[in-house]
């Protein structure tokens, strides 16, 4: 059993496709070597300008750890910070537990494949 956080993010109007390249390009790259699983990161469905971040996490409190010395990192402050706020108007997070069949099953989806 993990712990997802679904984060939400509405962009600034046209912010889908500069979001999308520097999430591709730096922000992945950077969440990943500090740990952080992410399981699904695109532009919404249904909106241009809304973007959502799915990242797994071992327990509510490995998700409160990582991401704290992630956002006050040098890395992140000193990295694609700016560039990525530039871009976000406001966001949210939802978090909930999840099995990790149910995830496989989920990052299958996501990923195109047959379940």
């Amino acid at each position: 059993m993990g712990w997802i956080e679904v984060r939400t993010y509405e962009l600034t109007p046209g912010g889908g496709e500069p979001l999308t390249r520097l999430f591709q390009g730096e922000v992945a790259p950077l969440l990943a070597r500090w740990g952080h699983d992410v399981v699904h990161a695109g532009v919404s469905p249904h909106d241009p300008d809304s973007f959502i971040l799915v990242r797994r996490y071992e327990s509510e409190a490995d998700r409160r750890t990582r991401q704290d010395a992630f956002y006050g990192s040098e890395d992140w402050r000193g990295g694609p910070r700016t560039a990525m706020l530039a871009l976000i108007r406001s966001y949210t997070s939802g978090v909930m537990p999840m099995s990790d069949e149910t995830l496989a099953a989920w990052r299958r989806e996501l990923a195109g494949e047959a379940g």
